[in-house]
């Protein structure tokens, strides 16, 4: 699969956004470009300065071009950067000559899609491209860089080497069907295959972390109407995010907000207040509480200091387990210490008022623990995987454990190496040994224009 021999044309910065913009090109006509417009192809990667005239003769902007020729490109192919102010109208102008002159615009991830196509990203390094740009927290623009640089791809190629070799010693006996593996080799391919499989588990089990580095970690505020949720998560985002009012029931759907504490992305949700008694409205919104919370990767139970605990309601009990949830008993600037209402059984339990902040510290220190939580290894080592990843390597264990499953009932080697092959082409979908445009498409689209 190949990429098409037109030449593409964005703006590879948000217009708008700053004192200077780059517009790009990619293709065969960018040199002629150059010469075009510029009245000379400078040395790859030379920056040099002149006007932008259009194809009227009209001047555009004093800008910086630079040329960079294929291969030795982001995309593989020639390219074209023009630096130019980033007034959006002048950017809009350029874009319209380039046009003009042959280009088209670049259709959402192309510059990287093409990148991909021509060799010079493996396809787990193209995702970590989006995952550079949408990174909201240290941890996440950490990983997101050691994916770019191929820490994924060379974890994969461990892996699809160490298979290779198991492989190759069971076709070696395909040629010779009547003779079996003698039981000192299957018990080697055995403990070969078996730590295989621990090695692809452990690295499919990153993509919880994963999803916690891309999206952030899920963390749901719960409690009855009046506990001080909606002031929780304003004082948590630091600014006035929800209303809060002595009438119960303000908060009738949720509010999402992100904010970065330390060095990750915490999710924040205030939710619907838990009524014991509510009306048809309140009860939509504690539905979608019930459902808030069962996907959340940390459950903030906030308590009121001056009232007695609520009963809750059996969905919600059942999901407060010890290692996911920190109960927040708020308003302590309004009662005694000994008159606050006790935590559930079990679980970690913070005095804070959401009013004055005291007692906040403690509660994002807590908080930030849980995160780290997730993790469990050297950052300088870490290797977080995507659904997409998850899902190939969970393809990947089935195969090595029907491989380890025939080797122990003594299946012809056909069958264990059908099983092996499996495998290695599920490492192959991760790395992009695959000729699937739709999958191609999708993931692609994802991308923002000029990327």
């Amino acid at each position: 699969m190949a990429p098409p021999p037109d030449t593409i044309a964005a703006p590879a910065t948000p217009l708008g956004t700053s004192a200077l913009a780059v517009v790009r090109t990619s293709g065969p006509l960018s040199a002629p470009l150059a010469r075009a417009v510029f009245g000379t192809t400078p040395p790859p990667r030379e920056a040099r300065h002149g006007d932008y005239a259009d194809r009227t003769g009209a001047l555009v902007d004093d800008v910086v071009f630079t040329c960079f020729q294929a291969p030795q490109s982001y995309t593989g192919e020639d390219v074209l950067e023009i630096s130019c102010h980033g007034n959006p109208f002048i950017v809009q102008r350029i874009l319209e000559d380039l046009y003009a002159r042959g280009c088209r615009p670049a259709q959402a991830g192309e510059y990287t899609r093409r990148a991909f196509l021509n060799g010079r990203l493996d396809l787990s390094q193209a995702e970590a491209v989006a995952d550079l740009i949408h990174a909201h927290s240290d941890r996440a623009l950490a990983a997101a860089n050691r994916q770019l640089r191929g820490a994924l791809g060379d974890r994969l190629r461990d892996l699809a080497g160490r298979l290779v070799g198991l492989l190759a010693r069971v076709e070696a006996h395909i040629d010779f069907p009547d003779e079996d593996l003698p039981p000192e080799q299957r018990e080697d391919l055995q403990a070969g295959l078996e730590e295989l499989l621990a090695d692809t588990g452990r690295l499919r089990a990153t993509s919880r972390y994963g999803a916690i580095l891309r999206d952030g970690l899920g963390t749901v505020i719960l409690g009855e109407p009046n506990s001080g949720k909606s002031s929780l998560l304003n004082r948590l985002v630091g600014r006035e995010r929800a209303l809060v009012s002595p009438e119960p029931g303000t908060t009738r759907d949720y509010l999402e907000e992100r904010l970065t504490i330390g060095s990750h992305c915490i999710r924040l949700v205030d939710t619907a207040g838990l009524n014991a008694s509510p009306t048809p409205l309140e009860a939509l919104g504690m539905r979608q509480t019930a459902a808030r919370a069962a996907e959340a990767d940390l459950i903030l139970l906030v308590l009121d200091a001056s009232r007695p605990a609520p009963a809750l309601p059996a969905e919600i009990r059942g999901r407060l387990e010890p290692a996911s949830t920190l109960v927040v008993i708020n308003k302590t600037d309004l009662v005694p210490e000994h008159s606050r209402p006790p935590p559930p059984d079990g679980l970690r339990a913070f005095g804070v008022s959401a009013l004055t902040g005291d007692g906040c510290d403690a509660l994002v220190a807590a908080i930030v623990r849980h995160a780290e939580s997730f993790h469990g290894g050297r950052d300088e080592d870490l290797v977080a995987v995507n659904a997409r990843h998850a899902h190939a390597l969970g393809q990947a264990v089935e195969s090595l454990k029907a491989a380890i499953a025939g080797l122990v009932s003594s299946a012809p080697a056909e069958l264990l190496a059908s099983d092996l092959r499996g495998a290695l082409d599920s490492f192959g979908e991760i790395s992009g040994r695959i000729d699937n445009e739709q999958v191609l498409d999708r993931l692609f689209a994802t991308f923002c224009i000029g990327k």
